[in-house]
């Protein structure tokens, strides 16, 4: 996957573009119900796009989870990536250092500490900076991945959502092993 090895593409005279852009979003029906990621990764004029989804999850998880494969699928590190999500939850974890703290914590009474565990992961990788940005608005590449979301939270067969598990018990919904 030689996607982002593209020589950097200039902006204006004397500047050029060292960043790879990723958009991201995540859908659930129902939530928790079938859901969906989607993600556009962006170096200079080389797109590509990725989605999947799962028979349960949560909307939250999926949003997670587009920003997981979309560093999953680079072949580099050491990049600097800008991550433009709708998602508050997943950019003010980030940015606002509350995955720090849950991470110090052990995620004690967290949700999802698989999947941020995996990002954590990931993220240590790379120079990441999120941007939120408003959803179902004027941005193009925004509302195309909420179209690769939707889209794949609707189709037939989905995998299980293993690190989502109902805990009967409680009512609760705890990640899994």
């Amino acid at each position: 996957m030689e996607v982002f090895l593209a020589a950097a593409k200039p902006l204006s005279e004397g500047t050029f573009m060292s960043q790879l852009i990723i958009y991201t979003d995540g859908a659930a029906r129902g939530n928790p119900g079938p859901g969906g990621y989607g993600a556009i990764l962006m170096w200079g004029q080389k797109h590509k796009e990725l989605s999947g989804g799962f028979k349960h999850t949560t909307n939250n998880r999926m949003e997670l989870m587009a920003v997981i494969e979309s560093l999953r699928a680079l072949t580099r590190e050491d990049l600097a990536i800008t991550i433009y999500s709708d998602s508050s939850y997943v950019v003010h974890a980030v940015e606002k250092g509350w995955l720090k703290n849950w991470l110090l914590s052990n995620f004690k009474g967290k949700k999802n500490a698989d999947l941020w565990r995996l990002y954590a992961e990931l993220a240590s990788k790379h120079r990441i900076r999120f941007v939120w940005v408003k959803g179902h608005a004027d941005n193009p590449y925004n509302n195309r991945c909420d179209q690769l979301a939707t889209t794949a939270a609707d189709q037939p067969n989905l995998p299980e959502d293993f690190g989502f598990i109902k805990n009967e018990d409680s009512g609760m919904f705890l990640p899994g092993t």
